[in-house]
């Protein structure tokens, strides 16, 4: 098993097991809007996935957590931009939760490793 740590928040961003990488993102600015938030969410999540041997295309699964559901249009718009073509979709849901001060979305997937 491999972790990637993010000292700063105190918690593991991604493990690798058995040819899985278990993976969670928010915006590391905290930007204004769910359209931004979304978008840096979702380039911090490639991070991940790319140092995990992963990427969007060894996407299995995701889970969408938006502090305001009414928001799904604008975040399914980035979404489908940066996930791309239908071969690259998960399995997704989307969640309305309480989310800390700031943050409007917060990102789970599973993917496969594809190195």
């Amino acid at each position: 098993m491999k972790q990637i740590l993010e000292p700063k928040n105190g918690r593991c961003s991604a493990v690798i097991s058995e040819g899985l990488v278990y993976a969670v993102a928010t915006d590391p600015e905290c930007a204004d809007g769910i359209a931004d938030q979304t978008r840096n969410t979702l380039q911090d999540l490639e991070r991940l996935l790319v140092e995990a041997g992963s990427g969007k295309s060894g996407l299995l699964q995701a889970t969408v957590y938006l502090s305001d559901v009414s928001e799904k249009p604008a975040m399914d718009k980035v979404w489908r931009d940066w996930v791309g073509p239908v071969e690259n979709w998960p399995q997704r849901a989307c969640v309305g939760v309480d989310l800390d001060d700031g943050y409007l979305i917060e990102v789970v997937v599973v993917a496969k490793t594809l190195s």
